[in-house]
């Protein structure tokens, strides 16, 4: 099994860091790395091939490489990365459908891996304590790399019936943060002041990116698992990750998600929309059992670990606030200051 593997969104980080760790398999006999970009990163023994899988001629590359395991990592967090919403859902779901096309003409494919995310679950008040794999979300996502997440597992879902003879291996990742990945998380967390949930304090869990790496390789080369939650063991609090990293809290009313979102992305310092404040006030928590009993994963770094890890860089490329003097770094004050206005336009 995995004999020749295609993946997709190798110039992004994290395909990065797969390729890498995918080549040092000596079962895997060649891998074929497809992006519209060259990667700005070393991909070990891949192959590149420019391509974008929203074009049929993907399904060429497919058949004549006798692809046996395709892998999708392009599914696309940020739209800052791509230059705009609509382009984001674009690369996202129309990408996906094309890509599905092109495994379900090609003979050759046995099996399918999809880098997921937990964001799928949703964020609200009346969510389980933990999700479980055959659990669906209360309230559903409603905008952005959620909600498009949930269209792709619904692609993957029809492809499973029209193929039923390619093994389907999905993974719901919680948050991925490390020393060197970037996403809207951690673009939040860079904030030199932090708007938080009035009166709420979210529990949630992370996880490191080379356990997300180690995950998606046993995917790709191991047993089939369906579908499988992957997170850090333990649980952190949004509080308390302010606290580590000495961040300033401004309080903000849940009603303003929309509209302080817009604020935050038009600073150009983070992507914040009214999704990722849901769960900012109300966390998530996932059961991890099947991803030590069917991935045979176990964790290198538990969620406060794997924090801590991303504080480190945190704490290299932007200045702390103040802990002893009560003031704020001039970058945090222009962040408060951004809020207010929202807060002035709200009262208006």
């Amino acid at each position: 099994m995995a004999k020749v593997v295609l993946m997709t969104g190798v110039s992004r980080y994290l395909g990065g860091l797969y390729a890498r760790r995918l080549s040092a398999d000596p079962s895997v006999e060649r891998i074929l790395a497809v992006d519209v970009v060259p990667p700005p990163h070393p991909i070990g023994r891949a192959e590149f091939v420019r391509a974008d899988i929203r074009n049929p001629m993907i399904g060429r590359i497919i058949s004549q490489a006798g692809v046996d395991t395709v892998v999708h990592m392009n599914v696309i967090a940020t739209p800052k990365d791509t230059g705009g919403r609509a382009t984001q859902k674009e690369i996202n779901v129309i990408g996906t459908m094309q890509l599905l096309a092109a495994c379900q003409k090609a003979d050759s494919v046995q099996r399918l891996v999809v880098k997921s995310t937990a964001g799928v679950y949703g964020s609200s008040p009346r969510d389980p304590g933990v999700f479980t794999e055959d659990m669906n979300p209360k309230v559903m996502p409603r905008t952005g790399w959620s909600k498009d997440s949930v269209e792709v597992e619904g692609y993957v879902r029809g492809f499973s019936r029209r193929r039923p003879d390619v093994e389907i291996n999905l993974l719901r990742f919680a948050n991925v943060v490390g020393y060197g990945i970037r996403t809207a998380l951690t673009d939040y967390f860079s904030l030199p002041a932090w708007p938080v949930p009035m009166g709420y304090d979210a529990r949630f869990q992370l996880v490191h990116e080379s356990d997300e790496t180690e995950a998606m390789v046993r995917a790709t080369t191991g047993p089939p698992i369906g579908i499988v939650n992957v997170a850090g063991d333990g649980y952190v609090t949004l509080l308390q990750c302010a606290a580590l990293v000495r961040r300033p809290i401004v309080p903000v009313p849940l009603r303003s998600g929309g509209m302080l979102g817009t604020v935050i992305r038009q600073t150009g310092m983070a992507d914040f929309s009214a999704d990722q404040l849901s769960f900012l006030a109300f966390g998530r928590g996932l059961d991890t059992t099947r991803m030590r009993s069917v991935l045979g994963l176990d964790p290198g770094y538990t969620t406060r670990a794997a924090f801590d890890d991303f504080a480190r860089r945190l704490k290299r490329s932007v200045p702390l606030a103040e802990p002893v003097a009560g003031t704020v770094s001039s970058a945090a004050a222009g962040t408060v200051a951004a809020i207010s206005r929202v807060f002035e336009r709200i009262d208006s």
